[in-house]
């Protein structure tokens, strides 16, 4: 009998870690460089990221071309953040927009492409 409670808290032990692990993060913060120019483009890569249902917070910085994000990872990732910006015309470290977004961008918009 004492084999039996010991392993039936064994197995809920196991279980409840596991459950654990899935937890994600409602406020995760990231930190992603985005390629862009000018005011008209910070605005233009915050909309896109706020576009995006679970973004708490979005700040693209000119000077180094970073979008710091506060992010509720039960509803979104960094991965579709990364998608919305790119939809718009802006490369990003991990998704590349395409030639046809990135050529709607306004001319002062148009940032040298890696």
């Amino acid at each position: 009998m004492s084999k039996n409670i010991i392993f039936g808290m064994l197995l809920l032990f196991v279980a409840l870690s596991a459950q654990a692990q899935e937890t994600k993060n409602k406020n995760a913060k990231y930190d992603t460089e985005v390629n862009g120019n000018c005011e008209q483009c910070k605005k233009r890569i915050e909309k896109a990221a706020y576009s995006v249902k679970g973004v708490k917070s979005a700040e693209w910085h000119i000077d180094d071309h970073t979008l710091h994000l506060i992010i509720n990872e039960e509803k979104c990732s960094l991965l579709d953040v990364k998608k919305a910006v790119a939809k718009v015309g802006h490369d990003t470290d991990g998704v590349k927009s395409t030639d046809g977004d990135y050529e709607r961008l306004h001319s002062c918009c148009l940032y040298e492409r890696k």
